[in-house]
């Protein structure tokens, strides 16, 4: 996929081009002002893809540090706790 950029003229010209080309294409337009990169238009479903990506990477990344800091429990206990935890929970809403 080539990048696609367009004057920022365009977006309030073209509006429904330029959001038709971020569904088919499913790229970024970057829109320029004065000939520099301004602002990327994505399309909203990528948005939230990569939105739910980047979460996941995150996640991942502090898991990855926890192992690499010795900061894990064996998984029976972190379940025990996790069922304690949420059975108290449960007694406190009666």
């Amino acid at each position: 996929m080539d990048t696609i950029i367009r004057p920022s003229a365009d977006l309030r010209n073209h509006y429904s081009e330029i959001s038709r080309q971020c569904r088919e294409s499913r790229s970024a337009v970057i829109i320029t002002v004065n000939g520099r990169g301004d602002t990327a238009v994505l399309g909203l479903q990528d948005y939230f893809q990569m939105k739910a990506e980047l979460e996941l990477l995150r996640a991942l990344s502090e898991a990855e540090a926890d192992v690499k800091g010795g900061r894990v429990a064996p998984i029976a206990e972190s379940f025990d706790q996790l069922r304690a935890s949420l059975l108290e929970r449960k007694g406190d809403e009666v």
